[in-house]
């Protein structure tokens, strides 16, 4: 059977209002090229067969191709490619497709490129096939930053059934949003924040005075985004069997400085906060707003709704990349017989989908 992995690199992520109202970073389309040829070059030195990408309009996938052909590509045995027969909208739905369509060419794996938006909108498809979660994206909460290399390496492994499940993976938290009488079931992989604000503009929330609330699956002291509150406040780790939630208003006698985005420092006045415990819908306390899952407000609710949160600890799979890794270290999995050589793997053509 051959051996399959995916690939899904946002062209869009990295490049959203903050670049505007905070000092976040670029991701280019040249950037994620070159992280996804890194991939490759990992990918085929563990005995990754094909991997399949979607196409894009931003320049990633044509150049992708262009470096397939060439001699550091051959040099480095790259798997098989293959680009998805799909078509582009530019929006979200491009991400959720492609994930679909990778699940249905049976992929052991798919590494995702993006940022807390881009990961929801693909482990929202895929069920129990694992991420192999790469930041490129503003706000990273759940894909830490690593060097891709590394990262392939691992996936690699695992694709390749040399690192067992129970030391290769891991089950992530998430939080389903429920608004039944509008049939709305969402999942957020990070937090869900509560806003004041009653319509979506511009998604982002960037100023302390548009919280009220935040619900986090996990929040870590080190995070940035809408997570950090919780995080240097009430902080609790991927592992933890439970959440964590924060009230918040602008004359609380309590402040806490977070960085809400990248470079983007708030001081957020701190009420009450606690313990989410997984299962246990909660509601928010205001009568109208928004509800922002992973930093982007995508749900308006008005008096007649009841919007609902809930903790789940059945969440998507990942790479424990450091887990794989170590665990390849003890068992020397990645040792050569022999000579040194170059590379170990062996030669796969490239073949592209028109």
């Amino acid at each position: 059977m051959t051996l399959r992995v995916g690939i899904i690199a946002n062209p869009a992520s990295g490049r959203d209002l903050r670049r505007l109202t905070a000092n976040a970073g670029l991701y280019s389309s040249t950037d994620k090229a070159a992280v996804v040829q890194r991939l490759l070059g990992a990918f085929g030195a563990t005995g990754v067969a094909t991997v399949l990408m979607p196409p894009d309009m931003t320049g990633i996938a044509a150049a992708v191709l262009k470096a397939s052909g060439g001699r550091h590509a051959r040099d480095s045995h790259w798997p098989r490619l293959e680009f998805l027969d799909m078509p582009l909208r530019q929006s979200v739905e491009d991400t959720r497709l492609a994930a679909r369509l990778l699940v249905e060419r049976g992929v052991t794996l798919i590494a995702v490129l993006g940022g807390d938006g881009t990961h929801k909108a693909v482990a929202g498809e895929v069920g129990d096939i694992p991420l192999l979660c790469l930041s490129t994206g503003t706000n990273n909460a759940f894909p830490e930053l690593r060097e891709a290399t590394g990262a392939g390496l691992a996936g690699g492994l695992y694709a390749s059934g040399r690192i067992p499940p129970e030391v290769g993976l891991r089950r992530n938290k998430r939080l389903r949003v429920r608004e039944t009488r509008r049939g709305i079931d969402e999942i957020a992989l990070v937090e869900v924040a509560v806003s004041p604000l009653t319509f979506t503009g511009a998604r982002a929330i960037s100023r302390a005075e548009d919280l009220a609330e935040v619900y986090a699956a996990f929040a870590e002291p080190h995070a940035i985004g809408l997570s950090a509150l919780c995080g240097l406040w009430c902080p609790v780790s991927r592992q933890a069997p439970r959440g964590a939630w924060l009230r918040l208003h602008p004359e609380a006698g309590e402040a806490l400085l977070a960085p809400l985005a990248p470079g983007l420092l708030q001081a957020c006045g701190v009420i009450a906060s606690g313990s989410l415990e997984a299962g246990v819908p909660r509601a928010p306390l205001l009568a109208a707003g928004t509800l922002a899952l992973d930093g982007e407000r995508e749900i308006e609710f008005g008096a007649a709704d009841r919007p609902s949160i809930t903790l789940e600890l059945d969440g998507p799979l990942s790479i424990d990349v450091e887990a794989a890794l170590a665990y390849a270290a003890r068992h020397r999995l990645l040792a050569v017989p022999g000579k040194p050589v170059n590379h170990p793997g062996e030669q796969h053509d490239v073949h592209t989908l028109d």
